[in-house]
């Protein structure tokens, strides 16, 4: 039978979860290059005595089979990069690798799933079904979760549910942060090289200005958000970069714009493609000019599902009681390649505060962002938790 009790994190694995997450957090590697990383989580699952498996160049899957027969296969996934950030942290582990940084918590993600891993291991005798633990590369670049998709993580035998955090910095430290729908946002790329023709400025014209046409277009991409968009679902269309003209008495004939949309639904998501493309070609056209619109599909939003969702909410509730609980109350626009598996099958991806009151709080992808590591052992008691009292007993099929 089943006791609660035997989750909770004894002391002395405490502190090797917190040397793992020291380690990590020391030796960062960038996306699609953590090999050391990798080697250093098979060696702590050999020094665990627990079977893995290696997917792609620096993926790892661990999967807990239970030993009390057939039940429901889920999913955890934890991403390992780091991001190209220079540490000003002070930490005594801060990052040895000039320029890299674990500056968004994935060393806390991997360390909190390791740890998961190791109490699943020892409880399968108790455990029905099965648990897939992905430890995943690539995050912070594009496409790492549906290549590993692609590699065939979420089948033999079939997923039917996936599990994620984050670790969160706009909440409490200790906290749980669940939201029904939509959490993040979904994260596409473009570029729009318009071209004109050029000519000199005492003449104007007889030249087509592409400067002037990439002003046009900057000021009606706004109104995808404003007048295209529902004003009750957020959506995003961002211009960051601009490069074009070569002198101030030349009519610039060619102008790049590169920027990126996010929204919070797949149609939201489709729609901006398609009326980007139209206004921008459309627009360059009516002033003589042409406009070639790059699209990169990136990720999608995270969409939670309900039943995923529910299972969460009232574990969290049960182990660490309704005040540990928040509900989200709006998603935010930043983004997971996570939503490449909620895409797939029902998921849900949750936060864990790590904000302490008496110390200044910094974002993530802040160079001095960081977080207690006494937020991992909460980590891998609710993930251990809803396996245990709610998805080994069966996944809804209500989604």
């Amino acid at each position: 039978m089943f006791n609660k009790e035997e989750l909770h994190i004894k002391e002395d694995f405490e502190r090797k979860l917190i040397d793992i997450r020291q380690h990590l957090h020391k030796y960062p590697e960038l996306s699609f290059q953590e090999y050391r990383t990798c080697e250093y989580i098979a060696t702590i699952l050999e020094e665990w005595d627990i079977p893995f498996n290696r997917i792609g160049d620096t993926g790892i899957v661990v999967d807990i089979i239970g030993e009390k027969g057939e039940g429901p296969h889920i999913g955890i996934r934890a991403d390992i990069d780091a991001l190209p950030i220079q540490e000003q942290t002070q930490l005594s582990f801060s990052s040895v690798n000039q320029g890299i940084m674990h500056a968004c918590g994935h060393d806390g993600h991997t360390t909190i799933l390791l740890g998961t891993v190791y109490q699943l291991h020892k409880l399968k005798s108790k455990l029905s079904g099965r648990v897939r633990c992905i430890f995943q590369p690539g995050e912070e670049s594009d496409g790492a979760a549906q290549q590993l998709i692609d590699l065939g993580v979420l089948e033999a035998p079939p997923v039917d549910g996936m599990l994620a955090l984050h670790l969160w910095p706009h909440l409490p430290h200790g906290t749980i942060g669940v939201r029904y729908g939509a959490i993040t946002a979904s994260c596409d790329d473009f570029i729009i090289e318009i071209e004109g023709k050029g000519g000199h400025s005492a003449r104007p014209h007889q030249a087509i200005d592409a400067i002037t046409i990439s002003s046009q277009i900057l000021q009606a991409l706004h109104t995808l958000v404003t007048k295209s968009s529902s004003p009750v679902e957020p959506v995003v269309v961002h211009v960051g970069k601009i490069h074009g003209g070569t002198a101030s008495n030349i009519v610039a004939d060619h102008v790049v714009l590169e920027g990126t949309t996010r929204a919070v639904t797949c149609e939201s998501r489709k729609r901006l493609k398609t009326q980007l493309i139209d206004l921008c070609e459309n627009l360059a056209k009516s002033f003589g000019g042409k406009a070639r619109v790059q699209y990169k599909d990136g990720h999608p939003p995270v969409i939670n599902s309900e039943w995923m969702t529910r299972a969460v909410e009232e574990s969290a509730i049960e182990f660490f009681g309704d005040q540990k609980l928040v509900h989200l109350k709006e998603p935010s626009m930043g983004a997971d390649d996570f939503g490449a598996f909620a895409e797939k099958v029902p998921s849900t991806y949750f936060r864990l505060g790590t904000a302490q009151a008496d110390q200044q709080v910094f974002d993530l992808h802040h160079p001095q962002f960081e977080f207690h590591d006494s937020v991992i052992s909460i980590g891998v008691q609710l993930f251990t938790f809803v396996v245990f009292s709610r998805l080994q007993k069966g996944v809804e099929k209500t989604w």
